[in-house]
């Protein structure tokens, strides 16, 4: 388990993902229900729940909050390389928020964990 006293990682990055309109999750936590939106975050937590049809869900962090992501079966198909071996993953969709419940419904997946350079990561696995 790794802890650090110093910034988020993404803090270090933040004007490099602004310059490819890539929001954070405190932004994203601002936009109207179906707003088209586009994050980027370290991957933490990927699922792909036996009941869920196929659907993976993946949970992506920055230097302000988490951003839960919905990944239709057909889009996993397509981006299969960067849903499930991307440390660093920007994700373009559309944004869902209905109460407190908030979402992200993923349409294109780039992977940039390039960015990164040496910078150790993890995420856990639940597929």
């Amino acid at each position: 388990m790794g802890f650090t006293l110093g910034r988020h990682p993404l803090a270090l990055l933040r004007d490099r993902l602004a310059l490819d309109h890539l929001q954070s999750a405190e932004q994203l936590a601002t936009l109207r229900s179906g707003q088209l939106a586009r994050a980027c975050g370290l991957v933490t937590v990927r699922q792909r729940p036996g009941t869920a049809n196929g659907v993976l869900f993946m949970t992506l962090e920055d230097e302000t909050g988490q951003v839960n992501v919905i990944l239709w079966p057909g889009l996993l198909e397509k981006f299969r390389k960067e849903a499930l071996g991307a440390a660093l993953l920007a994700v373009y969709g559309v944004w869902q928020a209905e109460g407190n419940v908030r979402h992200l419904i993923a349409s294109n997946l780039v992977d940039r964990s390039e960015l990164l350079g040496a910078l150790p990561t993890t995420s856990r696995e639940f597929c």
